[in-house]
């Protein structure tokens, strides 16, 4: 059996949703369809899930919510008549988004993360809506009813255990299953949800409790690249790589897949495959647990930006017991969450995000730091991006860091920071971040100029 999800954009219109129908249709080991809310249609257009937000953010300030509300129905009506789908159904999802919008707000994030998961749990209704008008036996599938327990985090809902084992139930449920992602329910029935592009951490968790052999992952391009394609022309298509790999690369910037959304089928080992909507014959990627290291040291590269690093200075700071924990003890007083934390024998140095400072924050940082551990030195960064460099295979290569600083050195970028995974399948480098571009593709060049496309 394999659950397949489909992206925002494979879902953007009437024509999208024939190309899903004749795709899911076309494999009948295809029992599990996950989707997202309707995305862009074209480049100017506005994603479902983005006029949900506005739409709450205008009721939580108590303002009419018309505008978003009408353009929210258009956009289903619009994939309806496409489709001739009954009338009923848009009378449905209007009367459900009434609903919504008239529920508790006592508590503003929980009534985000409500009007937020009606883009995806309606269009899941539209999607079995029109498999059943073609023919095919298909039915919606109540995450609630079917036992997606999550904790009452909002916007960062993580799974619980026992989902996956009830779940599992949904084996002895007939025809295709239509399976809205992005949300779960907690345990006292409110709606809660995953990180942003959520949806492909539901498909994860779906392919892990029903034991899939492979989770489906469709998107809008033909493969993963091994660099952002918006950066360097005909990019090198990764054809395999390893969960670590793909976990790696998503954190550091890749957007095909959410960096969460790995975990679940890792952990029951199901290989995930990335495939494009519009493309269905290409290979793709396949994510597996483990691969033949053929490609050479480095897989792709992948870059942020908006990290800062607290940088710490102190003689004999490794003979002082405790003082790692004592200076993330004051940043967890802050509410601040730490990236990486590189090292030497005299300093210290903090990445995190650098939109979780203000100027107060900031100077309570450098006083605390420096009246309490007394440090030799303490100062702010701003404006890094981290370039990360990834691949199993540089375990087995000598001089990768060298190859990379070296290319990075003939760019005429300065690197402010090294730092290497305990794992050796990535090594980060911190430059500025007006020096992001050139620096990815200084070391793009360096490790895939030759390697042929």
């Amino acid at each position: 059996m394999k659950v397949v999800k489909f992206g925002g954009s494979s879902l953007a219109s009437g024509k999208q949703l024939e190309k899903v129908f004749d795709i899911v249709i076309s494999d009948p080991e295809r029992k599990v369809v996950v989707v997202s809310a309707p995305g862009k249609r074209y480049s100017e257009d506005t994603k479902v899930t983005d006029l949900l937000i506005e739409c709450a953010e205008k009721c939580l300030k108590k303002e009419d919510p018309k505008e978003q509300v009408n353009a929210l129905i258009d956009r289903y009506a619009a994939i309806a008549d496409e489709l001739s789908l009954p009338e009923g159904l848009i009378n449905e999802i209007k009367k459900d988004l009434t609903s919504r919008i008239n529920a508790d707000k006592s508590k503003p994030d929980r009534f985000m993360d409500l009007l937020k998961a009606a883009g995806e749990d309606n269009n899941a209704k539209l999607v079995a809506a029109f498999f059943r008008e073609k023919g095919v036996e298909a039915s919606y599938i109540d995450p609630k009813e079917a036992g997606l327990f999550v904790t009452a985090e909002p916007g960062n809902a993580q799974v619980l255990p026992e989902s996956y084992e009830q779940l599992f139930d949904l084996h002895e449920r007939p025809g295709i299953l239509v399976f809205p992602g992005f949300f779960g329910y907690s345990k006292e029935g409110e709606v809660y949800t995953f990180s942003r592009s959520g949806s492909d951490i539901t498909g994860s968790i779906l392919a892990n409790a029903l034991k899939a052999d492979l989770y489906e992952n469709f998107t809008d391009v033909d493969a993963v690249y091994a660099v952002n394609p918006s950066l360097i022309d005909r990019p090198k298509e990764i054809k395999e790589l390893t969960f670590r790999e793909m976990r790696e690369l998503s954190y550091a910037g890749f957007s095909v897949l959410h960096d969460e959304a790995l975990v679940p089928a890792f952990r029951a080992g199901i290989p995930v495959h990335i495939k494009n909507t519009n493309n269905p014959q290409a290979h793709g990627t396949r994510i597996v647990a483990e691969r033949d290291n053929t490609n050479g040291p480095v897989i792709g590269v992948a870059s942020d930006e908006g990290f800062c690093s607290i940088y710490v200075s102190k003689y004999l700071m490794n003979r002082e017991i405790g003082f790692g924990r004592k200076l993330l003890s004051i940043l967890e007083d802050l509410g601040l969450s730490y990236e990486h934390t590189p090292s030497g024998i005299d300093d210290l140095s903090v990445i995190l995000r650098e939109n979780q400072l203000n100027a107060k924050k900031e100077a309570e940082i450098l006083h605390r730091i420096k009246t309490e551990l007394h440090a030799d030195e303490v100062k702010i960064k701003h404006s890094l991006a981290l370039i990360m460099v990834v691949g199993e295979g540089m375990r087995h290569n000598i001089g990768t860091m060298a190859r990379a600083s070296k290319a990075l050195a003939k760019a005429n970028v300065n690197i402010d920071m090294i730092n290497q995974g305990s794992s050796e399948v990535s090594m980060m480098f911190g430059v500025k971040q007006v020096d992001e571009v050139r620096a990815v593709k200084a070391i793009y060049d360096e490790f895939f100029a030759a390697v042929p496309v």
